[in-house]
């Protein structure tokens, strides 16, 4: 190379270089190409650019042309009118250099938010009916998906993050790990409507409303201020701390105070006996099952039998795990993941699976919520090829070998998302100025066992959003719990009921819609598969109550009670055509002062429902569908079911 071609590459980097040193615009996450503008208002469009410069923007559906100056430090925003739904349209944004938004529609903009029920994709560990198929004809250009990924903040943040570059047009590349509740509420909306449709899905599984609500808000409710406080107070100190040692100083007590690990290895992996062992049922989170409540450590066995070794590699299948996992075979580690939401999948050699048998051990180790091995029990085998598959659902072995309340908190925990606020600041405060037509929610099952604190914290949460959106009582809907667990025999108390009427209550809150699935549920899964009745029921309401369709959107809703002689007559809103769904009315029970529940008799008249009990001469309260998985079948001309109720406060 000679000097002169040498000096021309030189100058040529050093113009380079400036210009990537010169500010460009850049936009938020939330801001792109694909995306769905809400119509007929107007919408903020916001972003950096080089310090002090002008700033034009234009909307091919207008060709207007709007200008404003970027701060100090290169921030700017505009409002920007749009039209009634439409497009595709192209945005041009320019300080000098031009920035454009190709495909973006006008239409309605949802966020879609709550725990793993809404999180629940199609497929992978969704798989809800018939999701092949619907997969294969998810072709819906003109709606919008915009995939926010799961990223927790002790103090509010301005920039989101966001999964597979942005926003995507549905279709069958893009739908299958998207939100199953919000993509058929989304369909039904749009099928309906034909207005272009885009879905913010930011939802976490297994976490608590308080995570999705602002300091602002949860420092008024006195269950929260304490620790609100703490962690704010905390996060601006711990700013300059080495959290990579403390974090592991604190692993290494942990290990420590493992009582199935000593002398540096990991005993009870060899422990053959059932001595001080319990039975648990796999795959299943050991909070709904075994262990409610309990976060630690907990070591899993099951003998099995090999009758023929096979020729080649086995093949462990595990399906999930929360959180971490160590597992291994008489002993020996086979494998180890990081992470509730990995498949457990290992490899086994076939040395080590000699005729006989064997012992198989997982130490699990959960941080927070849910606990153990889950999943569909068809991915719970051990494949040996020729010579056949060992089902490894049903009993499994337990034992406890840490509780974390032992040890305290890992220092890493403020990444955790089951603290007050953490969601709010990184999933929903950076979305506050996009514009948005409504929510959709489906959460509470972790709440469950704090069900008379969720009536006045989910309340608080929507009026919180609502404050900090700054666009009115925009519409917020949401599901009620499903049916789960085992049904019982006789009435009683039940959290997950106490749940649902706390979901109940914040109907009191104005544009707000319940969406009731107490008989599609799982007596066995806490995600019950079939989210497109869930999607289809909550786009009802929004049709009804946000598009003006005149249609049935609601089952029975309990409206008052007289108590005649012996029985006692319940009156109804969305009583038309009241009926039941079986040979007679079941899920109605009744009490007198006592407050001793006992199964009512229960018959329609007219618009009244009218029950009664051979035990309650003089009754005061009735209850209907109040139990975590209740026989109750009432409905009305919609075929949608009643909500269910009582008629006392305790």
């Amino acid at each position: 190379m000679n000097l002169k071609s040498a000096a021309i590459i030189i100058v040529a980097t050093f113009l380079l270089n400036s210009f990537n040193l010169s500010a460009k615009i850049t936009l938020p996450a939330a801001l792109g190409s694909n995306m769905v503008l809400q119509q007929k208002t107007k919408v903020t469009l916001w972003g950096k650019a080089t310090p002090a410069k002008n700033v034009t923007v234009k909307c091919s559906w207008n060709k207007l042309s709007y200008a404003v100056k970027s701060n100090a430090v290169g921030k700017w925003e505009i409002k920007v009118a749009t039209p009634a739904y439409g497009g595709p349209y192209t945005i041009t944004i320019s300080d000098g250099e031009v920035l454009t938004l190709n495909n973006v529609m006008i239409g309605e903009v949802w966020f879609c938010s709550g725990q793993s029920n809404m999180e629940m994709p199609l497929a992978r560990w969704g798989k809800v009916n018939n999701y092949e198929e619907e997969i294969r004809q998810a072709n819906y250009p003109n709606i919008r998906l915009l995939q926010v990924n799961h990223v927790t903040a002790d103090l509010p943040i301005e920039e989101a993050s966001i999964s597979s570059g942005g926003w995507q047009n549905c279709s069958p590349n893009t739908i299958s790990e998207f939100s199953s509740t919000a993509y058929f509420f989304a369909r039904e909306v749009y099928k309906n409507t034909g207005i272009p449709i885009g879905l913010i899905h930011a939802s976490w599984g297994g976490t608590i409303a308080e995570a999705w609500t602002s300091a602002q808000t949860l420092k008024t409710l006195p269950d929260f201020k304490a620790e609100t406080e703490r962690i704010q107070t905390e996060a601006l100190l711990n700013k300059n701390v080495d959290k990579e040692k403390l974090q592991e100083n604190w692993e290494k007590k942990v290990r420590e105070s493992d009582l199935g690990f000593s002398g540096g290895k990991y005993t009870w992996t060899t422990d053959a006996t059932e001595k001080d062992w319990s039975r648990m049922t796999v795959p299943a989170l050991w909070e709904d099952t075994a262990l409610p409540g309990f976060d630690g450590i907990v070591y899993l066995k099951r003998k099995i039998v090999i009758i023929e070794q096979p020729k080649e590699d086995a093949k462990l299948s595990l399906a999930q795990i929360d959180d971490n996992d160590m597992t291994f075979l008489d002993g020996k580690l086979i494998g180890e993941t990081v992470g509730y939401n990995q498949n457990r999948k290992y490899k086994i050699p076939a040395a080590s699976l000699t005729p006989g048998e064997h012992l198989l051990v997982v130490r699990v180790m959960d941080s927070g919520g849910g606990g153990g091995i889950y999943g569909e029990k068809s991915q719970v085998f051990l494949d040996l090829g020729n010579a056949g598959k060992i089902d490894l659902s049903g009993d499994w072995l337990y034992r406890v070998a840490l509780d974390l309340k032992k040890v305290g908190p890992s220092p890493s925990s403020n990444q955790t998302a089951n603290r007050p606020t953490v969601l709010f600041n990184a999933m929903v405060n950076p979305f506050l100025k996009y514009t948005i037509k409504g929510a959709i929610w489906y959460q509470g099952e972790s709440n469950a066992e704090r069900a008379a604190q969720y009536r006045t914290l989910f309340p608080s949460l929507i009026k919180d959003w609502r404050r900090h959106w700054n666009i009115g009582d925009f519409p917020f809907l949401f599901v009620q719990l499903a049916n789960f667990k085992a049904k019982t025999s006789t009435p009683g108390d039940s959290q997950w009921a106490e749940l649902r009427d706390a979901q109940l209550n914040t109907l009191a809150l104005p544009n707000t819609g319940m969406a009731v699935t107490i008989d599609i549920g799982d007596s066995q899964d806490i995600h019950p598969k079939n989210k497109q009745e869930v999607g289809k029921r909550l786009a009802l309401i929004a049709l009804a109550k946000v598009y003006g369709k005149h249609i049935a959107y609601s089952g029975p809703q309990y409206s008052s009670m007289k108590v005649v002689n012996q029985s006692v007559e319940l009156s109804f809103n969305f009583a038309e055509q009241l009926k039941s769904t079986g040979k007679s009315l079941t899920g109605f029970s009744i009490a007198g002062q006592d407050r001793k529940f006992y199964w009512a008799d229960a018959k329609i008249i007219g618009d009244k429902i009218i029950v009664s009990a051979p035990d309650v001469p003089h009754p005061v309260a009735v209850r209907y569908g109040w139990a975590d998985n209740p026989e109750a079948n009432l409905t009305n001309k919609s075929g949608l079911p009643a909500t269910p109720f009582r008629t006392d406060d305790n």
